[in-house]
């Protein structure tokens, strides 16, 4: 996969074709960072419609479980079979997610199709990184990076409108209608990609290739060679445990609480004693001793630059979710945003940071440094966090207060999260790049799991009791619980059972908004850790 790209680069120098593959990308990524921005919002419609509203980090925590072990498994698959075929395969989940999920009457049945999405998105999106990092030096590789995050520019304001056209009881169509609109989008890639190939091939490149990996394939033989590539290359029971280790210590933290407490019953003991003392142990006691390809492999944890990279991606999405998770629910139910409101608020954080992170991409190609911006980055996450303890609904000031916020949250990721993974990238060579970036995109996947459930832990837990305190009847407060977006539609802003709710509402969003900024301050310690190579005009160190 490495070989072929490498030969496919070669035929793809000159400016037109760079433009073409980049704007292939592009295109990409605006249809899934649209879907995902309208996804989003209709998730919480969805659980709503179930009864189930509570269960939104329940849902993110299992997508983002599946996402890490999905992407560490892409990424080794795509240096051995290469970029194409992943993107095909990615798709493939993708619109398989998609239609179960439009199509779910229960909340267990969506769960099973956010598996399929969540594997599809992330994967899909770490191709389009891989493809991007292949294409550019990296003195260019921040600016080349953002292509892929571009679209929020633009999907911050389209997105409310589509989320107001679809509407959000309407959200099956809403979901449904991406099965086949990614597809379509994909197509210039493919297109691009096949040509490079027809180039390589008339150039005699991939002779080449094929005869050394048709050397391996005659010294294995077929069965040794599959064995050799999707058991050990990929460590297969390593990825498993990956999955069972977070999915069975993290996920009952999301669902314990609730109107009616689950800890003593066994669906919560059990998953928690057999992912603490069966399947951690197991895993580190497989990639120590056993794995040939360990999933986290040894020179990660010797280089500073590395390890230091990885903590930051992990505390970024931990932290970002303390806030986040729930925060559209927030704004409609505690500060009485409107749909259309809700929805582009919330993208504020993802348009600012792809604004900033362009701009500081630009001055990149010209400074070559990284870890001065990395730094002043982390101390303004700590700002905006500290911002969204103060403002977090229920009075006129929280409208413009949550805006800002966000706004300055958007600059830090800016100055961050492209940053970071660029400069995790400048401490391997291309052969390693695409293992570093899964394995630092899937540490976004691991902080998302566990802020998600943190953050469920805590909504699951302490906003019932909130409610009780402050509402009398039993029913209204398993509606305001499970279904707010009909318990808002009954009562209006004016109303006492309303204010009652939007106090409660804020009570939990402080506590979550101080988790998120107390782990600030352990995320400029990380950032003052990461090394400071000068940025080459090279693809990749060697």
């Amino acid at each position: 996969g490495v070989l072929k790209i490498e030969a496919y680069a070669k035929h793809y120098q000159h400016p037109i074709y760079k433009a073409l593959v980049y704007f292939s990308i592009f295109l990409i990524a605006y249809c899934y960072g649209l879907d995902s921005s309208v996804r989003s919002v209709n998730l919480a419609y969805a659980q709503s419609s179930y009864k189930t509203h509570s269960l939104l980090s329940t849902v993110n925590c299992i997508q983002a479980v599946i996402a890490a072990a999905g992407q560490l498994a892409f990424a080794r698959v795509s240096d051995v079979f290469g970029r194409l075929v992943m993107i095909i395969f990615t798709v493939v989940f993708y619109v398989v997610g998609t239609v179960i999920e439009s199509q779910a009457t229960n909340v267990q049945k969506f769960a099973a199709g956010a598996v399929f999405y969540s594997l599809g998105l992330t994967s899909l999106s770490l191709i389009l990184e891989v493809i991007s990092s292949d294409f550019s030096n990296l003195n260019w590789r921040v600016l080349a990076s953002f292509v892929v995050a571009s679209p929020f520019i633009i999907n911050t304001w389209v997105s409310g409108n589509v989320q107001t056209a679809v509407g959000g009881l309407n959200w099956k169509f809403g979901i449904g209608m991406w099965a086949f609109i990614l597809p379509l989008s994909c197509i210039p890639l493919v297109l691009c990609m096949l040509h490079m190939r027809w180039l390589a091939k008339k150039n005699g490149d991939l002779d080449r290739i094929k005869e050394q990996s048709q050397t391996q394939l005659q010294k294995l033989g077929w069965k040794d060679f599959m064995v050799e590539t999707f058991f050990w290359d990929l460590d297969i029971i390593g990825l498993v445990l990956v999955v069972l280790v977070f999915g069975l210590i993290l996920v009952p933290f999301t669902l314990g609480g609730g109107l009616k407490s689950e800890w003593k019953h066994a669906k919560i003991i059990v998953p928690e004693v057999l992912g603490w003392c069966v399947a951690l142990p197991l895993f580190i006691l497989w990639e120590s001793k056993y794995s040939r390809v360990p999933i986290i492999p040894g020179y990660l944890f010797k280089d500073r630059g590395i390890y230091a990279a990885l903590a930051i991606a992990i505390l970024i999405n931990f932290i970002w979710y303390q806030q986040g998770d729930y925060m559209y629910t927030v704004l409609v139910v505690a500060n009485n945003e409107s749909v259309k409101s809700a929805t582009r608020i919330t993208q504020l954080y993802s348009f600012v940071s792809v604004i900033v992170g362009l701009c500081v991409g630009l001055t990149i190609t010209k400074i070559r440094k990284l870890k001065a911006l990395i730094v002043f980055g982390t101390s303004m996450w700590l700002l905006a966090m500290g911002l969204l303890i103060h403002f977090r609904g229920g009075d006129a000031a929280s409208h413009s207060g949550i805006i800002g916020s966000l706004c300055l949250l958007g600059l830090a990721a800016g100055f961050t999260t492209y940053l970071a993974q660029c400069s995790i990238q400048t401490c391997v060579n291309h052969q390693h790049m695409a293992g570093v970036l899964a394995t630092y995109l899937a540490s976004y996947s691991i902080g998302t799991s566990i802020g998600s459930a943190v953050s469920g832990a805590l909504w699951t837990n302490i906003l019932p009791k909130e409610l009780a305190k402050r509402l009398d009847d039993s029913t209204l407060i398993a509606l305001a619980y499970g279904s707010p977006f009909k318990f808002i539609a009954t009562y209006t802003w004016e109303t006492a059972e309303r204010q009652a709710v939007v106090h409660a509402y804020r009570h939990i969003q402080k506590i979550l908004c101080t988790v998120g900024t107390c782990f600030c301050v352990l995320l400029i310690c990380f950032g003052l850790l990461l090394r400071d190579h000068k940025l080459q005009s090279v693809v990749a160190v060697e």
